[in-house]
């Protein structure tokens, strides 16, 4: 057993020490996304400090707690707050979360994040569902021995985002008139904000939002055979697309413009499951 696997096994049986819950699907909360998890039917509560050798979350609006219940009949697995790269974290702690959450027994992975909008069609308060990814500027998960018990050495990447649940999402957006951007998604490692050349790149290889998660936890999901599925809220658009400087208020405030339609249509596509 290799150490990286070893320390999520460690963290699993810390969490079975105080919840049997099995959850089928799992939702990670971004910046500014918290409040969602007051749509589930809580069973228990975890804050990460209690979970043996579990990174801790130290952004503002990262409560830093597990919520498990149900969404309907569908039972979840929540992370109200995640942490990041850019924290200091070793990247394996930074996807320690998602392998953990799939050992409990989720199947489905629904990541969300608050994002940068490179695509000049984008507005703030958007919803943009993700179809694929830019991972070249965050270090990849999987660098290092390969752990048999995790996934295969060379995990295929080219259907991350589940075609089906796609599907699901535009088809619950349609029905609910919830307005659905789609696009690619780029991580960096952040903490600070892209420069405008920063953004003139992006755009020019094809991005159409940019934030400091998501790609790394998605590719070791991926790797451990999960069904992955995205959605990003626009917070602003990104540098030198206006005046304004870009600001973590700023990324808040949208979440919280567009969290009517947000917790709409993630609760109407969690509870297809």
């Amino acid at each position: 057993m290799g150490q990286v696997y070893a320390k999520v096994r460690k963290c699993f049986e810390s969490v079975r020490q105080k919840t049997d819950f099995v959850p089928k699907a799992a939702i990670v909360l971004g910046s500014g996304l918290g409040d969602y998890a007051q749509e589930i039917r809580v069973e228990c509560e975890l804050p990460y400090a209690e979970i043996t050798d579990f990174p801790v979350s130290t952004v503002p609006g990262h409560a830093g707690k597990f919520i498990f219940g149900y969404i309907d009949e569908v039972p979840v697995a929540c992370m109200k707050g995640r942490v990041h790269y850019y924290e200091g974290y070793p990247v394996s702690d930074v996807v320690l979360p998602v392998r953990l959450l799939k050992l409990m027994g989720a199947e489905i992975l629904f990541l969300t994040n608050a994002a940068g909008g490179v695509n000049t069609s984008f507005h703030a308060g958007d919803l943009m569902m993700l179809r694929d990814h830019i991972s070249v500027f965050a270090p990849n998960p999987l660098i290092g021995a390969n752990e048999e018990e995790l996934g295969p050495r060379f995990p295929d990447m080219s259907k991350v985002y589940d075609e089906e649940l796609q599907m699901l999402i535009r088809r619950t957006a349609k029905e609910n008139h919830i307005f659905l951007q789609e696009g690619v998604y780029a991580q960096l490692t952040g903490p600070s904000y892209e420069s405008p050349a920063d953004i003139r790149m992006l755009r020019l290889l094809g991005c159409d939002a940019v934030g400091m998660s998501t790609v790394v936890e998605a590719i070791a999901a991926n790797h451990m055979g999960m069904k992955i599925c995205g959605i990003s809220c626009i917070s602003n658009l990104a540098a030198g697309m206006t005046a304004n400087p870009l600001s973590h208020k700023e990324v808040q405030e949208a979440a919280d413009l567009a969290a009517h339609d947000f917790k709409k249509l993630v609760t109407e596509v969690v509870r297809q499951f």
